[in-house]
């Protein structure tokens, strides 16, 4: 199984000043730059598989039906060229129900390119829909990159970038960790299945 998924990233270190105060004897006249004006963001797009962490691909301000179609057609196909064949020939699709996903171009490509082995809406096998406690990036990466991407604070979009790609090569090389994930990702799908779709999180 492919798990894919898309994550916003956005600059940090923005402060509340109503929350700052400074103290002197005199009147400090203190003033923080905050740049508001200066904010900024990207849209990046991972999979995991097996111990593989494929990408990051960075994607269109405005994600669209048309702008993913691209991405799965010329894109995706350069990211998997590390996954050995056979498991490129077998593996399973898995993405969530976000409306650039189900457009009728994209949902006829992953007929086409991953047939009866895809999972969202559309798909003859429905990926639950509102589950991020069962994607490996929504209850694991995510949350790692996000805490270590905003360890520091960034000026400008160009730092952002370059902090995620520094983020991705330090994890990618923690195979064994990413094993765990994946491994963790089918336990609790399973887990959701024996309690028929309900809240399973107390029985890890």
């Amino acid at each position: 199984m492919l798990f894919t998924d898309e994550a916003t990233f956005t600059r940090n270190g923005i402060k509340n000043t109503r929350n700052s105060y400074r103290w002197s004897h005199e009147n400090p006249h203190g003033t923080v730059e905050t740049n508001f004006q200066r904010n900024f963001f990207i849209n990046e797009w991972c999979g995991m598989i097996d111990d593989m962490l494929i990408g990051p691909v960075i994607l269109a301000d405005g994600m669209t039906g048309h702008n993913y179609l691209d991405f799965l057609q010329n894109e995706l196909p350069k990211q998997l060229e590390d996954v050995p064949l056979a498991t490129r020939i077998a593996m399973y699709f898995q993405h969530d129900g976000a409306p650039s996903h189900y457009t009728r171009h994209v949902t006829q490509h992953l007929n086409d390119t991953f047939p009866n082995r895809w999972t969202g809406r559309g798909s003859t096998i429905n990926w639950p829909p509102r589950s991020p406690d069962l994607t490996p990036s929504d209850f694991c990466l995510w949350g790692l990159m996000m805490s270590e991407v905003c360890r520091k604070k960034m000026d400008t979009r160009d730092e952002l970038f370059l902090n995620i790609l520094d983020v991705i090569a330090c994890t990618k090389g923690r195979q064994d960790a990413l094993r765990r994930t994946i491994r963790h990702g089918f336990t609790r799908v399973a887990k959701c299945t024996d309690v028929d779709g309900g809240i399973f999180e107390h029985v890890l």
